[in-house]
């Protein structure tokens, strides 16, 4: 009897374990889920920018001045950057934001005019009337300060966020807050309000953790995200996302998911994929581990893409990216 009872022990022992590798593995499998369907959407950073060698880089490393050779005339985060990646086949186009004297906001990357413009300080000590008189294109060099080929070609390009939403009124638009102060979610919140309930859905915010939230507290049904929301989403996914739980901080939200990292979340791609659209969260895919911007920019970045991949790609490289998926043709 009590062998018996040894064995039915020891059978438990290994039934039940193999039971649960089996769950999770139904339950989290792509090839076990609805096929996903279509191309992936393309984000283009900054819009059509001019790229840079990424070796050494820093926070604060003045990247206008490592640019490549440039292929193209398009400045960043300008309304012909912008107008042209979307042309070229972009779905949605990221852009940076700071505040002026003035209170507006300029579409500006960097903390620092020094860098690209011929100002210094920033932007928050010009209106933005004074910032539409600096060239932002004059610290570009290729070639360690020897030749400048934009400079003199930047002067009124710095648009206002204002002028861009104008320009752009029925596309999709990532909006960077680049710092991590409240009162700019605040500022931003209330511009924001003004928009009509279409126009706010095409807009996501991303940024700071302060900013962020308080933006998300006045306008709820913006779409946003920032490293908070990014970990109150993701953390309890990946502790328990095996059950197929999905966390309510995963809905309505965006997810910057660097490569490196999305293999090891649940049902990745396909079905990890399906239950953030079940909660209308947009997941981005981002190159390497997701430092200093870096995108698919080339056919073979596109190449470690998982197989018929269908959310959003990060690209500095629109124009060489698009052709791939055929988006160009669409416009």
């Amino acid at each position: 009897m009590i062998s018996l009872k040894n064995k039915l022990l020891k059978r438990k022992r290994f039934w039940i374990p193999l039971a649960i590798i089996i769950f999770i593995y139904l339950n989290n499998s792509s090839m076990l889920t609805k096929q996903r369907a279509g191309e992936p959407l393309l984000l283009a950073h900054r819009g059509l920018s001019q790229t840079f060698h990424t070796e050494g880089l820093k926070d604060d490393t003045c990247t206008a001045e490592r640019i490549y050779p440039p292929e193209h005339p398009y400045l960043e985060n300008t309304i012909p950057s912008m107008k042209t990646a979307f042309q070229m086949g972009a779905d949605i186009v990221e852009l940076d934001i700071h505040p002026t004297k003035d209170g507006k906001f300029a579409v500006f990357h960097d903390w620092t005019l020094d860098c690209r413009t011929n100002g210094k300080g920033v932007t928050r000590d010009y209106t933005m009337e004074q910032l539409k008189k600096l060239d932002i294109g004059y610290g570009y060099t290729a070639d360690g300060g020897k030749t400048f080929p934009f400079r003199g070609k930047g002067i009124g390009l710095m648009p206002s966020l204002d002028e861009v939403l104008k320009s752009f009124p029925k596309e999709s638009l990532l909006i960077h807050v680049k710092s991590n102060d409240p009162e700019e979610g605040v500022q931003l919140a209330k511009y924001l309000s003004t928009l009509s309930a279409f126009r706010q859905s095409k807009l996501a915010v991303y940024g700071g953790d302060k900013p962020i939230e308080t933006l998300h507290q006045q306008l709820p049904n913006i779409r946003v995200m920032s490293k908070s929301t990014m970990k109150s989403c993701l953390i309890p996914y990946i502790a328990v996302g095996w059950t197929g739980y999905i966390p309510d901080a995963c809905t309505h939200t965006e997810l910057h998911i660097p490569e490196g990292i999305a293999p090891w979340l649940w049902g990745w791609p396909d079905r990890f994929l399906n239950r953030m659209d079940e909660k209308d969260t947009r997941v981005i895919l981002v190159a390497g581990d997701g430092s200093f911007s870096e995108g698919f920019d080339t056919v073979e970045d596109t190449k470690r893409l998982p197989i018929h991949y269908t959310g959003v790609i990060w690209t500095n490289r629109i124009d060489r990216i698009a052709p791939i998926y055929h988006k160009n043709l669409k416009k």
